[in-house]
């Protein structure tokens, strides 16, 4: 079975470096630039183009990846569904988030501030990935400001309201990005960071 790995906003295929997951064949999306104002479920339509529905598969989707992968579940009918340091629907997403969605706050804010920001507020926010900064900060550069623009409106203005009771949740309890007390996991890391599937990464195993 293939199983399809989708990163979150500031990420790309090297944030699996540390899983080793063996017997299946490992494929890695590739996250595109959306459309001005593209909504999730039309930018997982996209993302599905991908995807080999010919043959059994599996998504494991981090944070903004594991957003898309809930949208998927409709699109493609996976064989099953892993979200890791990510939110099933609108309702696990924080107020601030939703609040800037509905005011439209996010669009006074241009994309290279969100990238630098991320670069300097990662391992500061997220503490346990400090000393992975430059392996994260390598990731985020390798983003077009443009992207980070259109990715954030497209999270603050997610609308998914119900999610399929199959999806399998893995959360950390210290993510300060998707906070845990927003959350229903099936399975916990003490301390898991909203980095952990990198810096975990045995655990997460």
């Amino acid at each position: 079975m293939t199983i399809y790995f989708l990163p979150g906003l500031g990420a790309d295929h090297r944030l699996f470096d540390g899983l080793t997951i063996k017997d299946h064949k490992l494929a890695y999306i590739t996250l595109p630039v959306p459309i001005p104002d593209q909504t999730m479920a039309s930018y997982a339509k996209e993302v599905a183009k991908q995807i080999d529905t010919s043959e059994e598969f599996m998504l494991i989707g981090v944070s903004l990846g594991g957003m898309i992968a809930c949208e998927l579940t409709e699109i493609c009918k996976p064989h099953k569904v892993v979200l890791i340091s990510s939110a099933r629907s609108f309702r696990e997403v924080p107020a601030l988030y939703r609040f800037q969605g509905k005011t439209k706050i996010n669009r006074l804010i241009p994309g290279w501030l969100l990238k630098y920001a991320a670069v300097l507020l990662q391992g500061i926010f997220e503490t346990d990935s400090w000393k992975y900064r430059k392996h994260f900060r390598k990731m985020i550069l390798a983003k077009p400001s443009v992207y980070f623009k259109r990715t954030v409106n497209m999270i603050v203005n997610w609308d998914r309201n119900e999610s399929d009771p199959n999806i399998i949740h893995i959360h950390g309890s210290g993510d300060r990005t998707l906070p845990f007390k927003l959350v229903k996991p099936h399975h916990v890391i003490e301390r898991g960071s909203h980095m952990m599937v990198y810096t975990r990464a045995r655990e997460v195993n």
